[in-house]
C-alpha cells in the first residue's frame, strides 16, 4: 500500500461484520481495504467469544449428562475434570476457525493492512484515515466510505478493592489451564450465566450477583425465572437486586461485599469473575475529527442504513448494537457494504436493516432463546397481542429426555394473527427458536404454524400447542 492511496471502501476491523462487508464490496467491484491491528486475526467471536465459550460449555454439558446417568439406568463415574485437556481441545478448534478466517482475509479479494487506524478528517466525500502499521510506521489513506467494525472490549466496573484484589474476565476463563474451585460471578447477562453454567458444570462452586431484579435483563421475567430456579437447584447461590460495595482479599481467597434489600451481605470464593457487559472499542478512533456521534451508552449512533451521523461513515456490530450477536453483525456489515456501493455509484443509500427477526440465545442449562418481540417489548411499544405458552413438563419428547424445565411462548398480532415473537427456555432452545424465526421471516400466522406438519415425538412439535391456542383466541375474537 502506497502512502495516501485511495480506496472506494475502507473497513476498520476484520471480525464478522468487517469481513462480511469486505467480501460484499469486493464482490460488487469496489476497491476495498480491511485494517486490523489485533494481535491475531479472526475477530471476537472466533477468538474470545462465541466459539471458545461454546467449546467449553460443551464439556460442561457432557458432564451434567454423566451426573444424571443413573436416572436412565446407566452407571457412570464423572471422575476428575481435566481442565487442561478442555483448554487444549478449545485451542485446537479455535486455531482451525481462526486459520480459515485468516485465509479468507488474505485471499486477495481486497487489501489487508495489519495496523490500527484512526480518523484524521473528512474532506467533502473523502474520508482521511491515518494508520499505524505493525512495523511502527505511520501511513495515510483516503476512502470514499468507511465502515467502523472494531467490536467491543470488556467493561470493568469501578468497584473499591477490585483492581487491588484482582479478578478474572471472559478472556481469562476461556484460556485457563487451571480453574479455581469457587467463583463469585458479577453479572446476570448472557456471558455471566454461560460461564456460571460452565463453572458449575465442571464441579466448581458458584455464586451469582446480579444488579437487576432478574437475570437476563430485558427478557421476560418468567423466562429468566426458570434459569434462576435451575441454577439454584444445581447448587448455585443466585442473588438479584444487589448493589456491589467493595472487594477484599481474605485468608482463604476473595470476598465481595454487597447489599440486598438494604441488608449487608458478602460472598466468598477463590476467584471473582467480572461479567458486567462490554463497551464499544472506539476510544482510539478519534471520531470527533469526522463528527461521528455516540449515544449515552457509548455506542455509535446509526440509521437503519447503518450510516452514522457522517453519511459516508458506517458502523456495524458491537460498536453500534443493538445486540452483541454475530448474525446481526454480519447483516449490518452487508447492509453497510451495499449502501457504500450505492453511494459510490452516485445513488442513495436505500438498503435498511430489519430487526423484526432479531435472534438471541443463551447457552446455559436450560438454554434460553428468543426472536422478535418479547412481552416486555410488546407492552413498551403498545402492540396489541395475544400470548400463549406450553410447558416442557407436559411434552412427550421432553419427558423422555428427562428435560422438563421451562416452556415455549408465542406472541401474535391480535388483529392479524401474524407471529411477532417467540421465546423458549428449555432443552435445545437455541435450536428450537429457528422454527419461529423462519415462520416470522415468511410472515406466517399462528394458524399456519399450527397447521404445519411436525414429526412425533420431537421437541419441535411443542410449538404447535401454543400456536393452536393463539389461533383459537384469534378465531374467538373474530367471531365475537
Amino acid at each position: 500500500m502506497n502512502d495516501a492511496e485511495h480506496f472506494d471502501f475502507a473497513i476498520l476491523g476484520g471480525g464478522s461484520a468487517g469481513y462480511a462487508a469486505a467480501r460484499t464490496t469486493a464482490g460488487l467491484g469496489l476497491k476495498t481495504v480491511v485494517i486490523d491491528g489485533a494481535a491475531e486475526l479472526g475477530g471476537l467471536c472466533i477468538l474470545r467469544g462465541c466459539m471458545p465459550s461454546k467449546t467449553l460449555i460443551e464439556s460442561a454439558d457432557r458432564n451434567l449428562t454423566l451426573r444424571r446417568a443413573a436416572e436412565f439406568g446407566l452407571m457412570a463415574d464423572t471422575g476428575t475434570v481435566d481442565t487442561r485437556f478442555i483448554r487444549e481441545r478449545k485451542r485446537r478448534l479455535i486455531h482451525e476457525f481462526a486459520k480459515y478466517r485468516r485465509e479468507q482475509l488474505e485471499d486477495g479479494r481486497f487489501t489487508l493492512v495489519r495496523g490500527t487506524g484512526r480518523f484524521e478528517k473528512s474532506d467533502g466525500d473523502a474520508v482521511c484515515l491515518s494508520i499505524h502499521i505493525e512495523d511502527g510506521k505511520m501511513k495515510s489513506l483516503t476512502a470514499g466510505s468507511v465502515l467502523i467494525a472494531t467490536g467491543s472490549t470488556i467493561n470493568i466496573p469501578t468497584l473499591p478493592g477490585l483492581a487491588e484484589t484482582g479478578f478474572w474476565t471472559s478472556d481469562t476463563i476461556l484460556d485457563a489451564a487451571e480453574i479455581p474451585d469457587s467463583f463469585v460471578v458479577l453479572g446476570g447477562g448472557a456471558i455471566a450465566l454461560e460461564m456460571a453454567h460452565f463453572l458449575e458444570g465442571i464441579g466448581r462452586k458458584v455464586t451469582v450477583l446480579q444488579r437487576n431484579t432478574q437475570l437476563l435483563t430485558g427478557m421476560d421475567a418468567d423466562v429468566a425465572e426458570v434459569v434462576r430456579d435451575a441454577f439454584v437447584k444445581r447448587g448455585m447461590d443466585v442473588h438479584c437486586e444487589t448493589i456491589l460495595q467493595r472487594v477484599e482479599t481474605t485468608k482463604n481467597g476473595k470476598r465481595v461485599h454487597f447489599t440486598q434489600n438494604g441488608q449487608a451481605h458478602f460472598a466468598d470464593a477463590a476467584e471473582i469473575f467480572v461479567a458486567l457487559g462490554r463497551r464499544p472499542a472506539v476510544d482510539s478512533l478519534d471520531l470527533e475529527n469526522v463528527k461521528v456521534a455516540r449515544n449515552g451508552g457509548g455506542r455509535i449512533d446509526v440509521k437503519p442504513t447503518m450510516q452514522t451521523t457522517h453519511p459516508h461513515i458506517f458502523a456495524a456490530g458491537d460498536v453500534c448494537g443493538p445486540l452483541e450477536v454475530v448474525h446481526l453483525a454480519i447483516q449490518q456489515g452487508e447492509i453497510a457494504a451495499k449502501n457504500a456501493t450505492a453511494l459510490f455509484k452516485g445513488d442513495a443509500a436505500s438498503h435498511t436493516m430489519d430487526y423484526r427477526c432479531a435472534l438471541f440465545g443463551v447457552f446455559t442449562h436450560p438454554q434460553v432463546a428468543a426472536v422478535g418481540l418479547s412481552e416486555v417489548d410488546a407492552k413498551m411499544r403498545d402492540v396489541s397481542y395475544f400470548v400463549a405458552t406450553y410447558p416442557f413438563s407436559d411434552h412427550g419428547k421432553s419427558m423422555v429426555m428427562g428435560e422438563t424445565e421451562g416452556f415455549v411462548k408465542l406472541l401474535c398480532d391480535a388483529k392479524t394473527g401474524v407471529l411477532i415473537g417467540g421465546s423458549v427456555v428449555g432443552p435445545e432452545a437455541t435450536e428450537l427458536i429457528h422454527e419461529i424465526a423462519v415462520a416470522m421471516h415468511l410472515g406466517a400466522t399462528a394458524a399456519q404454524l399450527a397447521a404445519a406438519p411436525h414429526y412425533h415425538p420431537t421437541l419441535s412439535e411443542v410449538w404447535t400447542y401454543p400456536a393452536e391456542e393463539l389461533a383459537k383466541k384469534l378465531s374467538a375474537t373474530c367471531c365475537a
